[in-house]
């Protein structure tokens, strides 16, 4: 488990759900689905930069009270539900803290410059070719 997960860990809110899905009719009885709700905007854990970070990718999976929202019923145990939640929100996490890498602006070679340009001359040849002939 990640280290910053512990930072924020006390800030989760899970409340845990019957879940559809195989089961029998353990299903009916017992709680094993797990939601996960994680208060994004309010989080002490992250700075506002990475508070930004995070509501910028995760956008879509966060509702408007700020709140980032996992539904986990993969696996028929309570325990083994939770666990998977809380990997599934660190990978979130970690993927949405990552800083994209500056492009840098590059130019293109004389040959491939040189290989446009014959490309356009054999493609309008083609063209050309495609007119009616004059017979007369």
């Amino acid at each position: 488990m990640p280290v910053f997960l512990h930072n924020f860990e006390h800030e989760l809110e899970e409340k845990f759900v019957t879940a559809g899905g195989p089961g029998g009719q353990n299903v009916n009885k017992v709680a094993t689905a797990v939601q996960i709700r994680w208060n994004v905007k309010k989080s002490h854990a992250f700075d506002d930069e990475q508070k930004w970070m995070i509501r910028r990718a995760l956008a879509n999976r966060i509702n408007e009270e700020g709140e980032l929202v996992l539904f986990i019923q993969t696996h028929r145990s309570q325990v083994r539900n939770r666990e998977e939640g809380r990997e599934r929100l660190v990978e979130l996490i970690e993927k949405a803290l990552v800083k994209p890498k500056k492009r840098l602006k590059t130019k293109p070679s004389r040959a491939q410059k040189e290989r446009r340009l014959e490309g356009k001359a054999i493609r309008s040849t083609i063209k050309r070719n495609r007119t009616r002939i004059d017979h007369d």
